[in-house]
């Protein structure tokens, strides 16, 4: 999954920026969002601004969805390590996760987030009701390495839905084919299109999530075979990796159901 690139440049907003910006959307009364989706962030002020934009965003309408994609780190090898700084997990754990709808951990996230390890799907089941617990009704991990039923060469999402306030818990198990490349922005993606999907079906995880993950092969399918016919022959670079999203407009826009999502 996602590596960064060797060079990057620009600035990083901080939390006062942040605010400001906010404060310029609210004097033109431009305040009124139906969803809020957040990503990579490597400062932990920046993190708790967010966290209050979101409250009183959440006051200026009840029904608002905050999807949190809680980046902190990834396996590589079976080993987790976090690329953000320690400091961050409290604050997401504590602050941040409490008032997201939707949450799209890894599954190292997901053990940092509850403090438990995840060997067996059992132990993801339970893992996903403590994050439940701690606020969201959906959540979904987005990567594991647990070994599904089809076996070494797929890639295990699970995904849990609460409907508002209920015990009632829907869950799925998507298992989509490995693509051996590493990419970069394939978290972003998956969370931007499961808050597409989730809106247009907001009471079935199942269907949301087939889409999104059919959605997400067709884009890298399409990437690895154009990078495969630059690369001619050899390892493709990551600059040919680069994600094929607006020749993919109509695999995102309405996706092939090419991966299907088993309810457990």
């Amino acid at each position: 999954m996602g590596r960064s690139y060797a060079h990057w440049k620009g600035q990083v907003l901080n939390s006062d920026e942040l605010h400001e910006l906010y404060e310029g959307l609210k004097l033109n009364n431009v305040n009124q969002y139906d969803y809020v989706l957040t990503g990579y962030t490597r400062d932990t002020s920046f993190l708790a601004m967010v966290v209050d934009i979101v409250q009183e965003l959440k006051q200026q309408n009840s029904n608002l969805v905050y999807v949190c994609d809680p980046v902190m780190g990834d396996k590589w090898n079976g080993e987790g390590s976090m690329y953000v700084p320690k400091d961050l997990l409290p604050v997401y754990r504590d602050k941040v996760v409490p008032v997201a709808d939707i949450i799209t951990p890894n599954q190292f996230e997901a053990e940092l987030l509850t403090g438990r390890k995840i060997h067996t799907e059992k132990e993801a089941l339970e893992v996903m009701d403590m994050l439940h617990a701690m606020g969201p009704e959906t959540v979904v991990i987005t990567s594991s390495d647990l070994q599904g039923p089809l076996g070494n060469d797929y890639l295990i999402a699970l995904g849990s839905h609460r409907r508002n306030g209920t015990k009632v818990t829907q869950r799925i198990r998507v298992e989509s084919p490995k693509v051996d490349a590493v990419f970069v922005g394939t978290g972003d993606l998956f969370a931007a299109m499961l808050l597409a999907w989730t809106h247009k079906h907001p009471n079935n995880l199942k269907v949301a999530c087939e889409k999104t993950v059919s959605a997400m092969q067709h884009v890298l399918q399409r990437t690895i075979r154009s990078a495969k016919a630059q690369a001619g022959g050899n390892k493709p670079s990551s600059a040919q990796l680069e994600l094929r999203m607006v020749q993919s407009k109509k695999d995102i826009e309405n996706p092939d159901i090419i991966v299907k999502a088993a309810v457990l």
